[in-house]
């Protein structure tokens, strides 16, 4: 991880994706941060398996800008074959960082105090270890490929996966099918992975499981071919505009559509997921590139992207305080541990209800880091992964 400072001569950002990275981390950071996981406005939690949620729509939403992001920063290589090796080089160094970093946050605190039990434990799948593995292959197949044949690729895979879960026998268990314990994917997590390195909250089964990674690259080559427009010069933008929110209102639809065979479910990332929210992600750039690169209103972006530029960043950092919170204690009056987390939450809890107070520790957590990144921002400073 290295810091770099914003020279003023830099090339100009595409400031709508800043904005809409930025946004998409500070929502990630709102909804995994409640003050209390049993008070929680639905719209802010995950759906219980199939069927969308706004939340669940954040990180498609990020592997997408993922995507846009490659065919931005890597155009300039790809059309110079010399530098392929190089490039792909750097992606898996960078891949490697992002994957030790979300094993990191599952080893801490207790990689620590106990070493041993941490690694026997660690889940090893995760959020940050899956755009690590996104943000590789999507960068190889878009230095290797045409955009043809990414879009190929894209049809290949969704229906790889889809025949895959609707029609591989799983073994031990009998005919396919698509729940949280006895599906495919869940199978293969338990056989590669073992229950002790899966999701703490399930141990059968992991929303960032092996197999829900060949969809999830999907998400992110969707993302791949909407940059590739994005910049490309012979079009003006009201054309790439429209082509994109209409491609956006068509690519949601199909997954509507997709849905009714083959559910919408975020924790499965099933083909038709990645068509909904690769849809929508599509129609929330356009709307952003319109208003903030087009039509130039940018007082209001300010906030998004402080985030948007050390987006992976915040996000590792975010996950790390709330951890050293709950590792601060001391003994109260009445002999009981008193956890920091506890004391600065009662603040919270007895002058608000259950489910507002959640919510204002969480919006409290989300201006906290505003407040570090805007510094950091001012002062040019972009901690680069």
């Amino acid at each position: 991880m290295t810091t770099h400072h914003v020279l003023t001569e830099a090339p100009a950002r595409l400031l709508s994706l800043d904005f809409f990275r930025g946004a998409t981390v500070a929502a990630m950071i709102l909804v995994n941060n409640p003050g209390d996981w049993g008070n929680i406005y639905s719209p802010l939690e995950h759906a219980a398996w199939n069927g969308c949620t706004p939340t669940d729509l954040i990180f498609p939403s990020f592997l997408f800008i993922v995507g846009v992001s490659i065919a931005y920063a890597m155009s300039s290589k790809k059309a110079d074959p010399a530098l392929h090796g190089s490039t792909i080089w750097k992606a898996f160094k960078r891949a490697l960082i992002l994957f030790g970093l979300g094993l990191f946050l599952s080893l801490f605190p207790k990689v620590f105090t106990a070493p041993i039990e941490a690694f026997q434990q660690v889940r090893i799948p995760g959020v940050l270890q899956r755009i690590a593995l996104v943000f590789f292959f999507a960068s190889v197949i878009f230095l290797k490929t045409s955009e043809k044949n990414i879009f190929r690729l894209i049809i290949v895979l969704l229906g790889l996966y889809w025949a895959l879960m609707m029609f591989m026998p799983v073994p031990g268990v009998g005919a396919a099918n698509l729940e949280k314990e006895t599906n495919l994917g869940a199978w293969i997590d338990r056989s590669v992975l073992t229950e002790a390195h899966l999701w703490k909250s399930s141990k059968t089964w992991d929303p960032e499981g092996i197999l829900g990674t060949i969809p999830a690259i999907a998400t992110g080559l969707f993302g791949v071919l909407v940059g590739v427009y994005l910049k490309r010069k012979d079009i003006d933008s009201p054309t790439k505009i429209s082509w994109l929110f209409c491609t956006g209102v068509v690519a949601t639809g199909l997954g509507l559509l997709w849905g009714l065979q083959f559910p919408i479910n975020k924790a499965l990332w099933t083909s038709s997921f990645v068509l909904y929210a690769g849809g929508i992600a599509t129609m929330i750039l356009s709307l952003c590139y319109w208003i903030i690169d087009v039509q130039q209103y940018t007082r209001f972006t300010k906030p998004f992207v402080v985030y948007g530029v050390n987006a992976i960043t915040v996000f590792f950092a975010s996950g790390l305080i709330p951890r050293i919170l709950n590792m601060i204690s001391w003994k109260t009056n009445d002999g009981s541990e008193m956890q920091l987390s506890t004391f600065l939450y009662s603040g919270f809890e007895n002058n608000l209800s259950p489910i507002n107070a959640s919510l204002a520790w969480a919006v409290c957590f989300v201006l906290f880091w505003l407040i570090i990144l805007w510094l950091m921002f001012n002062k040019k400073i972009i901690i680069k992964v």
